[in-house]
């Protein structure tokens, strides 16, 4: 049984061969691999990928060579191409661990029948912004705090009409997968109502989900009855703009939206209209279409958003770790044949 992986400035490889060697297989050989790139050069080759896939970005010469044997293949931010999958003739499994999957061909996996895994590397840290998101978009945190350094004692804000507990709002999460849920019960720790729709569940995991959890058949009903729509589905090309003119019209005036997923979950032009007609109470975004946000973007004009740059999942120590929630999803999967993790087959 032959291993490969592959970190970077942000994952030892080291670190993740030595939790590779935690699976339960004989004549285990694991190969460490590293993308070799400067921290500062590797966030640009990821978001390339992030915007424009697998493709985008030439694999190491290193994986060509090593993957042609190998049964396992981890990545963190390395692309897996086609070129990479078709070159491994005896892959059986994929899996990465970030924050999303543009960098694995996953169609190409599926084509030949390889499960890809998929954990995020940073739920936990996801989870707390996304919660703080909420608290400081619906109480004005960051709004009042800007204004106070810049010398104004501001006590009324364009959601004045609005502002109550967070206990008092129902809460509606799009997507019920490792974040949501983790959302969730923090929420319901809070006494916060929840309500959720997720399609790509299977039965089996929506049935395990706390039973506090009003789970929607459809995604309208979480629109119209939710104060809060928070955003955590996978990006893909059947949930590309899924929030669009349509459910975002849906919302009470008095609702907010927040977005720590994927920018691309959300119609730009139909969210910039929203917010500029003020048909919602506000919204707080972490992640963008563009990244860093341009300096004259229409967005930086208006007082109903709070805006963070793309750090839900900065800890320092959620990458590093990272391989380890991987390894024990494999490990799960090997022994019982399920995972919530798997994302294609």
């Amino acid at each position: 049984m032959k291993i490969v992986v592959v970190g970077d400035a942000g994952t030892s490889p080291e670190f993740y061969a030595n939790t590779a060697r935690a699976l339960p297989y004989e004549d285990l050989t694991v190969v460490a691999l590293e993308w070799k790139l400067p921290i500062e050069e590797l966030q640009k080759r990821f978001l390339n990928i992030e915007l424009n896939g697998p493709e985008a970005e030439e694999p190491p010469e290193e994986l060509l060579r090593e993957v042609v044997d190998a049964d396992i293949l981890m990545v963190h931010v390395c692309p897996v191409s086609r070129r990479v999958i078709e070159a491994g003739k005896k892959l059986r499994m994929i899996g990465a661990c970030r924050g999303g999957l543009e960098n694995i061909d996953v169609k190409a996996a599926t084509e030949r029948k390889i499960p890809v895994f998929h954990v995020v590397r940073n739920a936990e840290p996801v989870a707390d912004f996304t919660l703080g998101l909420m608290l400081s978009e619906t109480r004005n945190i960051a709004r009042s705090h800007h204004a106070a350094t810049d010398g104004v004692w501001l006590k009324k804000f364009s959601n004045s009409n609005y502002t109550t507990t967070l206990s008092e709002q129902m809460v509606g999460l799009i997507g019920l997968g490792h974040i949501g849920k983790l959302v969730a019960q923090r929420l319901l720790a809070l006494g916060v109502e929840v309500m959720g729709w997720d399609p790509f569940l299977s039965e089996e995991s929506l049935a395990a989900l706390d039973k506090r959890i009003a789970v929607k058949t459809d995604i309208e009903e979480v629109f119209q009855e939710a104060d809060i729509v928070s955003l955590h589905i996978r990006l893909s090309e059947q949930t590309e703009n899924l929030v669009d003119s349509r459910l975002l019209s849906l919302m009470k005036q008095s609702a907010y939206l927040i977005n720590t997923s994927r920018a691309g979950i959300l119609e730009e032009a139909a969210f910039i209209d929203t917010m500029k007609n003020r048909s919602i109470a506000g919204a707080a975004l972490d992640v963008f279409w563009e990244e860093p946000l341009p300096k004259h973007h229409e967005l930086l004009k208006l007082d109903n958003i709070t805006i963070t740059s793309h750090i839900a999942g900065d800890t320092v120590d959620a990458i590093p770790k990272s391989p380890k929630l991987l390894i024990r999803v494999i490990n799960e999967y090997i022994q019982t044949g399920r995972s919530d993790f798997l994302v294609n087959l």
